[in-house]
């Protein structure tokens, strides 16, 4: 009978306050890696995703009785740093007309450009019906704080379009994702590319053994034997060569994931005479891989492409995945094979005027994205007729 008990919202300031089992009972195939319960577990009791990082977890969980029945990681955000939806302009605006725009309210996966699902629910449970009750629950917890605003960072399409129906504001983005189209081998991959782009990549990926260097995957077990300082200050070089860069991840963080997350961890490195000189940390997920931090020790032409774009590439087709992300940004992969995909946000701002031109910004940049997929997609570097058959 405890289909017939009311359900109650807490809002919980730490992913310890829930059990790993009853958080990662609500997780998966579409959630999965980055709202499971040890990888958000990792980033706060590591100091990566706190207070003082801008980010303070308020996660939203939706309980009857004892039984956890939906959950959503949310926080409080002091910035916009770590999200990947840019809004410093929104911020702006509101600024200038004497508006308060942080802290606000996001739903994500903290420090994570990938979409999947943002709202966790119980098998059993009526989806639609839970997602809704949980997003009621963020809009009244976000006003009664006096917060400015609600946001929900890549969610899936499902979620967008039930979102956008409550009455979010629906942005869209682009990525590029290497779409698995049933191939047996990278060979079949190249045999899709023109001639002269195929060339490319072949003497792209040679430069590797050119400089004396061989590449590995490290997973699994393999990951206790990894120098977890090592990854963390592969993490760093690549950060700190930017200035808007910054530290987010702790070498606790590292050592946290390498010893408990390593159904999921997965290091490409490339090594010389036994040591590593470059690096990619990627995180697997049920259907798809995802590359997360590059670094390097030394400046070798192509190796970025080698590790971080062409290995994740063979390695989704190894193992049968549907496709593999390499992170935000980045239009050198539409030549190397990477095909445009729509991400979505939803936004919901207090202040009337200036949602309603943030909701007419989103129009125009729906709009302008729409038009420009079609451009994007000519530019993979496939054959005319593998374009347009897809």
């Amino acid at each position: 009978m405890s289909g017939t008990l009311p359900t109650q919202v807490k809002l919980l300031e730490s992913i310890a306050d829930v059990p790993q089992s009853a958080w990662d009972a609500l997780v998966d195939a579409e959630a999965a890696p980055f709202l499971e319960w040890r990888w958000l577990e990792a980033l706060e009791s590591s100091g990566s995703v706190q207070a003082a990082t801008g980010w303070r977890p308020r996660h939203l969980t939706l309980w009857r009785g004892n039984h956890l029945v939906a959950a959503a990681p949310a926080y409080l955000k002091e910035d916009s740093h770590g999200e990947f939806v840019f809004d410093w302009s929104w911020a702006t605006a509101a600024e200038r007309v004497g508006l308060r725009y942080y802290p606000k309210f996001v739903l994500a996966a903290p420090l994570t450009p990938a979409t999947g699902r943002r709202v966790l629910v119980a098998e059993g449970e009526d989806r639609p019906a839970r997602t809704r009750e949980l997003m009621r629950a963020a809009l009244e917890y976000a006003r009664s704080e006096g917060l400015s605003s609600l946001h929900v960072l890549f969610p899936t399409a499902e979620e967008a379009l039930l979102l956008e129906e409550e009455g979010f504001g629906i942005r869209h983005g682009v990525q590029y994702h290497f779409l698995n189209q049933g191939y047996s081998s990278f060979e079949d991959v190249l045999a899709r590319f023109t001639s002269k782009r195929r060339n490319q990549i072949r003497r792209e990926r040679r430069a590797t053994a050119e400089h004396h260097l061989q590449l590995r995957t490290v997973r699994g077990e393999a990951l206790a034997d990894v120098d977890a300082e090592e990854v963390y200050r592969l993490y760093a070089s690549t950060v700190d060569k930017f200035a808007w860069g910054r530290r987010y991840l702790t070498p606790d963080f590292f050592a946290r994931v390498l010893k408990h997350f390593r159904h999921r961890v997965e290091l490409v490195q490339a090594v010389r005479g036994g040591q590593v000189v470059a690096g990619a940390f990627n995180v697997a997920g049920p259907a798809a891989l995802y590359g997360r931090y590059w670094g390097c020790f030394e400046e070798v032409p192509f190796l970025h492409f080698d590790v971080c774009v062409y290995q994740g590439m063979e390695e989704t087709v190894r193992r049968g995945l549907a496709r593999f992300e390499p992170g935000a940004g980045g239009e050198h992969k539409l030549v190397r094979g990477f095909l445009p995909a729509v991400t979505y946000s939803a936004h919901w701002i207090f202040h009337g005027p200036l949602d309603r031109a943030v909701r007419e910004f989103l129009g125009h940049e729906r709009a302008a994205i729409a038009q420009g997929l079609p451009a994007w997609r000519a530019e993979t570097g496939f054959k005319k007729a593998e374009v347009d058959g897809g």
